[in-house]
């Protein structure tokens, strides 16, 4: 009887201790299951540069559009597209026939008028001396006041025909200069030294003047030694530009090599792209002089900038992906912008700690109040930073990803 009370004993002793360590197991797997694994980071004190990026292309920064303000047929031309060319060189000729017709033509009228002038120079003198001749009579009493009168009529009517005359003249003479500086504008010349960088003629081509209108393009010539990227900074970061920040050009076609520039210019009239439509993209134009010159250099080159806007140097700093906005669960009827928060490593636990930040560089954000140097915070993942973690959640660490990361 002794030995069946003991082996029941035994059993139900058996059974209590199965399921504690059941229970026990329940309990340790429920644990693990909320424990999120994270990499961790130290908050250190670093140099910071912020940038802004931006994609454009390749400017020359002086360009010339050179069109004729003669229209004519294109008889000679000089040069080719790519040739270097110095100021005062000869580009082309056009046919000078339309224009040296109308300066013969100004050219006769204006001998007409200077022969007209001429008599009408000598009626002048003529009656200069009838009225000389006159005024002695009329003084020795040979002559009446009538005649006197007539004769002064007569000579100041022959010095009016002799003004008229001589201003027909200078009109014809100015005539004569306007029709040959006009024969002269139809052989052009380059107005720069530089690269003929479009050439849109050929020979035989007729080209219209800029004279009464637009006029037809011809060429352009470009001074390539001085050359620009023109790129587009979004509305949100054209606040961050200021004249004279540096910047770094790199373009695709020559990867081989980064350019150094200064920011020349900032517009102030954007550029809207896709306007009206919730994809519309509102970007203003900066330009950026480049210091250094290559010859393999074009103009429409593709490019990308990064303009550095502010440098601060000895700032405490933690990983960009360290800093997350989310909101506090024990104050859910806060309103407005959610606070930028990290988490801290505090004992295997994660606790959410509000910061201040200032600004970013492409890995590290400055972070001006809220955690000390040397402290520990999460770093990673991005899914526990984002989603998993709340202030308290227990984490385990995996020291190789940690590692890594540093």
């Amino acid at each position: 009887m002794a030995t069946r009370k003991r082996r029941r004993w035994l059993i139900l002793l058996g059974s209590g201790i199965a399921g504690f360590l059941i229970l026990l197991a329940i309990v340790m797997a429920s644990s693990d299951s909320e424990t999120v694994v994270v990499t961790i980071d130290t908050v250190g004190r670093r140099t910071i540069t912020q940038t802004v990026s931006a994609t454009g292309a390749i400017r020359p920064e002086l360009e010339v559009k050179v069109s004729s303000e003669a229209s004519g047929e294109i008889v000679a031309l000089l040069v080719n597209e790519g040739d270097t060319v110095r100021r005062g060189q000869l580009l082309l000729r056009i046919k000078p026939d339309i224009a040296q017709t109308q300066l013969e033509q100004v050219a006769a009228a204006a001998k007409a008028a200077h022969m007209a002038m001429q008599v009408a120079q000598v009626e002048w003198e003529r009656a200069s001396a009838e009225l000389q001749r006159i005024m002695e009579l009329y003084r020795r009493g040979a002559a009446s006041q009538q005649e006197l009168d007539q004769a002064r009529a007569l000579h100041d009517q022959a010095f009016g025909r002799y003004k008229a005359a001589a201003a027909d003249y200078e009109r014809a003479r100015a005539s004569v200069r306007q029709a040959q500086l006009q024969l002269s504008r139809t052989a052009l010349y380059a107005p720069i030294d530089g690269v003929v960088t479009s050439l849109s003629v050929k020979v035989g081509e007729k080209v219209v003047g800029t004279t009464q209108m637009q006029g037809t393009e011809l060429l352009r010539i470009a001074d390539l030694s001085r050359m620009l990227a023109v790129v587009e900074v979004n509305e949100y970061d054209i606040t961050l530009v200021k004249l004279g920040d540096s910047a770094d050009i790199s373009i695709d076609a020559l990867p081989d090599r980064t350019f150094r520039g200064i920011v020349q210019e900032i517009a102030h009239s954007p550029k809207v792209g896709r306007a009206g439509t919730q994809d519309e993209v509102v970007n203003f134009a900066v330009t950026i002089r480049l210091l250094d010159i290559d010859p393999r250099l074009r103009p429409g080159m593709s490019c990308n900038a990064e303009i550095r806007t502010e440098t601060r140097h000895n700032v405490l700093a933690v990983p960009l992906q360290a800093v997350t906005v989310r909101l506090d669960e024990r104050d859910s009827t806060r309103r407005g912008r959610p606070p930028t928060v990290v988490f801290v490593h505090d004992r295997g636990r994660a606790r959410m700690v509000q910061v201040e930040t200032g600004i970013s560089d492409r890995n590290y954000i400055e972070i001006r109040r809220g955690l000390a140097e040397g402290t520990e915070v999460i770093s990673g993942s991005f899914l526990a930073i984002t989603r998993l973690l709340r202030d308290g959640t227990p984490v385990r660490i995996d020291r190789s990803e940690s590692t890594a990361a540093r």
